[in-house]
């Protein structure tokens, strides 16, 4: 599960790194920088916030299509609280720590949800 969990990491990190074709959007908001990355085909890649020239705050990825795929949250470049990662019948929330990996869920199509009032 956590290599499950190392991999989807990477591959929202290896994302930023593989930007080429389209130049990434930067703009100032508030003491934040706004960061938009582009797939080749000119769809948003990902989005989200530096503070400090660290990642800040909430950061989410996309497909080539345009579905997210990755949601997670930085606090001065440590990843925080609940991160969710998206495949075609699967989600992972993972949960971290200290900027470590605590845990993980996996839910599927075929686990049932029950919400009560």
């Amino acid at each position: 599960m956590r290599n499950i969990m190392l991999t989807f990491a990477m591959l929202f990190s290896m994302t930023l790194l593989a930007q080429e074709e389209i130049k990434p959007k930067y703009e100032i908001e508030g003491n934040m920088v706004k960061a938009t990355y582009y797939h080749d085909n000119g769809k948003v890649a990902q989005t989200g916030y530096y503070l400090d020239g660290k990642l800040h705050g909430e950061w989410k990825a996309y497909n080539q299509e345009g579905k997210k795929i990755a949601m997670g949250t930085y606090n001065q470049g440590e990843k925080t609280g609940k991160w969710f990662f998206w495949s075609e019948n699967t989600l992972h929330e993972a949960n971290y720590e200290d900027s470590r990996l605590a845990s993980v869920t996996k839910w599927n199509n075929s686990n049932s949800i029950v919400i009560s009032n």
